[in-house]
């Protein structure tokens, strides 16, 4: 189902809970939202449509990933990056890195880690943010 786009930074900078298997109905709401947004949006949190779980999608070389409960455990390559988002006004300048791995699960529930870099690994970034309620 595609949702609205939530803008208040009050509720988007709450920290995420942890996603379970219950929450794979707000995966698909995801990919549906980001799918109508695709012009304007390469990403989205859970939050960013008014649930506060650690799920997040973005545009993975032309496919949809969706992470449940995704943590960077390794970063490297620091560089400045200026970045938008569906739920702020405007651009802002922000810190991210060239190379991340990200441990994460998949709509099964397991456990998987995987290296990206360049701009999946920036949009990475920007929506594990949202999970932390860190706003660019």
């Amino acid at each position: 189902m595609i949702r609205d786009i939530c803008k208040d930074e009050a509720f988007l900078a709450q920290k995420a809970e942890p996603a379970t298997k219950e929450d794979l109905g707000i995966g698909q709401d995801l990919r549906d939202t980001l799918t109508a947004n695709k012009e304007q949006c390469v990403g989205m949190a859970a939050n960013m449509i008014g649930e506060n779980k650690r799920i997040i999608i973005f545009d993975d070389d032309g496919k949809y990933t969706v992470m449940y409960n995704p943590v960077i455990v390794k970063m490297s390559d620091p560089y400045e990056a200026e970045e938008g988002c569906l739920s702020l006004t405007g651009t802002r300048k922000t810190k991210r890195f060239g190379k991340i791995k990200v441990k994460w699960q998949n709509e099964k529930f397991q456990t998987r880690i995987k290296n990206f870099s360049g701009w999946t690994a920036q949009i990475i970034q920007h929506e594990i943010d949202h999970c932390e309620g860190i706003l660019i």
